[in-house]
């Protein structure tokens, strides 16, 4: 069922149909010496951030002129905890909601998500997303985890996007999970909130990827807004037990500016 907050779509959205842009952020924790600002350029490709928790983005310069979307990532946890929710988004201005964290992979039932979902997100008087899953093709995983929670809601879930996770080896592999989730969920728009190639990939074989991946998420009309993996830099991912395998997605250097993947994010979209 889509949501009641679905006239308001959002900041972001009024922002991407004005500039074209639909990119975000995907900010960890660690990151207070960065500064989101670097991709809020004026050119509007990037138009929003979010950071997994609900409370604002640690950085050098709060979200960077970049909308705000608040995740409340867990059922309930010390960072974001569940009764401070409706506190944080009124009093920080969010207009969306995304929620849970990769659930299918974390052990929260498809009927537990749906009941949790109903009681404390559904009052939320803004456009909201389900689940972030995974990309697995795992029994009960994945796009499968999304549909048996559909199920579960038995048409009492308001939400507006269908949020999706994604890391693989090639871009036909790319295309062809979001093609299908696009086909599996034809009447809601997709939000990919973390997207990257997986290790071994190098830094030039993510940049290879991402000159396809952006412009095809760009121009796929269904597709509200999509995030790489990972708005950090390899020291500071490095630092905080990401393996050096991970890092050649960073958008960020680490004297702060845009890496090579940063770069492509900053720049326009052809076709």
């Amino acid at each position: 069922m889509v949501s009641s907050a679905f006239v308001l779509l959002s900041v972001f959205a009024a922002a991407a149909a004005a500039k074209g842009g639909k990119r975000c952020l995907a900010w960890p924790w660690y990151n207070a010496p960065l500064n989101p600002g670097v991709f809020n350029n004026g050119n509007g490709e990037v138009v929003a951030i979010y950071d997994w928790e609900t409370y604002r983005p640690p950085s050098t310069n709060d979200t960077g002129g970049l909308e705000f979307i608040g995740m409340q990532r867990c059922l309930d946890c010390d960072s974001s905890p569940l009764t401070w929710l409706p506190a944080r988004l009124q009093e920080q201005g969010w207009h969306t909601v995304f929620t849970l964290n990769e659930p299918d992979l974390n052990g929260i039932t498809p009927g537990q998500a749906a009941e949790w979902y109903i009681e404390h997100i559904n009052p939320l008087p803004v456009a909201k997303a389900l689940p972030a899953v995974s990309s697995s093709v795992g029994p009960g995983q994945g796009l499968d985890w999304v549909s048996d929670m559909i199920t579960a809601c038995a048409g009492q879930c308001h939400f507006d996007y269908v949020n999706a996770h994604w890391y693989g080896v090639s871009l036909e592999q790319f295309k062809s999970f979001i093609e299908g989730a696009h086909a599996r969920f034809p009447n809601y728009r997709l939000v990919i909130s973390e997207y990257a190639l997986q290790p071994p990939a190098t830094q030039d074989d993510q940049v290879a990827f991402f000159k396809q991946a952006l412009p095809f998420l760009d121009n796929a009309d269904y597709v509200e807004l999509h995030c790489i993996y990972v708005a950090t830099s390899p020291a500071l991912a490095e630092a905080h037990g990401t393996s050096p395998d991970w890092v050649g997605n960073s958008l960020y250097n680490d004297d702060g500016s845009p890496s090579a993947v940063g770069e492509l994010v900053l720049s326009p979209s052809s076709g």
